[in-house]
């Protein structure tokens, strides 16, 4: 990032993830919580992406940082945390995709990458989930994960020069998928 354009930089925090698919809906909750606890710089953009596929690029597209909150495939424990820059992201080959729907996270980076307009720094905060099926609201594990998340997205903003600042008083973080129909 260059440090003389700070100023106007922009950063994207955005949370993946389907909210009726348990872990899932970890992205989602994140950005909730992260929205409801904090105020952010103007050039700060914090949005809730829902599930990532074919659509995904424009949304980063130009920016000068990213970070990504979504949960990852890796060895470990559900609810351990594993942060991954761009580099790590992009050293293998994107897999196959079976629907439209399946994540498009490393394919979306190559295709701005390659028209010349990728985020110079990225960040991807993962967390490996117990279970992604049919169900709303986060495990246990993974909920207990959540404040080591919000840590990790915060020290992203500040080493890509952004500051977020707390809210007083917190507001309460809208979780709509949990409390519908109860």
């Amino acid at each position: 990032m260059n440090p003389d354009n700070n100023l106007t930089a922009s950063v994207g925090v955005f949370g993946l993830g389907n909210v009726l698919m348990g872990d899932d809906a970890l992205g989602p909750t994140v950005i909730a919580h992260l929205l409801a606890g904090f105020d952010f710089p103007p050039e700060v953009h914090v949005e809730d992406l829902g599930p990532p596929g074919l659509d995904l690029h424009p949304h980063l597209a130009d920016l000068d940082a990213l970070i990504l909150i979504d949960v990852v495939k890796a060895k470990g424990e559900p609810g351990e945390l594993r942060l991954y820059s761009k580099e790590e992201i992009l050293q293998h080959a994107p897999g196959p995709r079976v629907s439209p729907h399946d994540p498009g996270v490393k394919e979306s980076l190559l295709a701005l990458q390659f028209a010349g307009n990728d985020p110079e720094e990225i960040l991807l905060v993962g967390v490996i989930p117990d279970r992604i099926d049919y169900e709303i609201g986060l495990s246990p594990r993974i909920r207990e994960a959540l404040p080591a998340v919000e840590k990790a997205v915060l020290e992203g903003l500040s080493r890509f020069g952004r500051q977020a600042t707390v809210r007083e008083p917190r507001l309460s973080a809208d979780i709509w998928w949990e409390n519908e129909g109860r």
